[in-house]
């Protein structure tokens, strides 16, 4: 583990620098309502609408309310609320992942006409039945991702276990007795775990565009919880007189997203260091 992070973060500068981008968005999510920014809630606080100033540095919203907190606490919420579903696919989709590819026949068939019948599932018509059963909120938008990304999850995971089931080792583990389970844990799990890494952190970023297009549409956090997406949505009413309502959420989630991507193709790298080198 340390090899790995002294390649990301020495020699791959892109990806280091979405590992730093990636840290300071997360650290200032989970620090920011006890920084001496302002109440993030307080109604009237400044002018409606106002322009970025010494006072309010991102401006207000259309209730007087300072906008960089709420922007702050849209950070955090976006990444919890992504970071809960991918944890949530990451579990699920490794275990039925190496299920499948461990003990193929009819368990795998069922496995991956279940990944299929999930893959066929529009996010945003999942996330209309989602809110109509679970009401809008969290909760709805954590099912969504989790459902959303969990087909590709466990079909990478698969396939890896498929490339390391045929293994001597496993081979020899499986005629000395050892049980499925055993295997699994001891001699599949530790093979398959960076394949998993990797998806997991393209995971977060389809993660974080869902959350962002559900709270855009009202059907993920709902106020007065802020989100990047339910901050786009309102200040995209705005948009003609009061464009910081949208240019500040829009940005830092391409920044964020992009930080994700970019640490992502950096453990992958690492992970599979011939990948990209010609053949010699």
């Amino acid at each position: 583990m340390r090899r790995l992070w002294r390649r990301v973060l020495r020699e791959d500068r892109l990806g280091a620098l979405g590992a730093v981008l990636l840290a300071a968005l997360l650290l200032l999510g989970m620090v920011g309502p006890w920084l001496p920014l302002g109440d993030a809630d307080a109604i009237g606080a400044g002018p409606r609408l106002g322009a970025p100033s010494l006072a309010f540095p991102a401006g207000t919203d259309e209730l007087g309310r300072t906008y960089l907190p709420r922007v702050i606490d849209g950070i955090g919420a976006t990444f919890l609320v992504s970071s809960i579903a991918v944890v949530i696919t990451a579990v699920l989709g490794t275990l039925l992942g190496m299920a499948a590819g461990t003990l193929r026949g009819a368990a795998d068939l069922a496995i991956a006409r279940f990944a299929d019948v999930l893959f066929a599932f529009p996010a945003l018509l999942f996330g209309l039945l989602a809110a109509a059963v679970l009401g809008a909120g969290g909760a709805s938008a954590v099912v969504v991702i989790a459902v959303a990304t969990l087909p590709l999850f466990v079909r990478v995971v698969r396939a890896a276990t498929l490339a390391v089931a045929g293994r001597e080792f496993v081979v020899a583990a499986r005629v000395a007795g050892a049980s499925t389970l055993r295997i699994l844990v001891v001699h599949i799990l530790p093979n398959v775990l960076g394949a998993a890494i990797v998806q997991l952190t393209y995971a977060l970023s389809i993660g974080m565009l869902i959350e962002s297009g559900l709270s855009f549409l009202g059907l993920g956090v709902q106020p007065p919880r802020a989100s990047l997406g339910s901050l786009l949505r309102l200040g995209s009413i705005y948009l003609n007189i009061a464009p910081w309502l949208v240019l500040l959420p829009g940005v830092t989630l391409a920044l964020a997203i992009m930080a994700v991507n970019l640490f992502g193709d950096a453990v992958r790298d690492a992970l599979e260091p011939l990948r990209g080198r010609p053949l010699t």
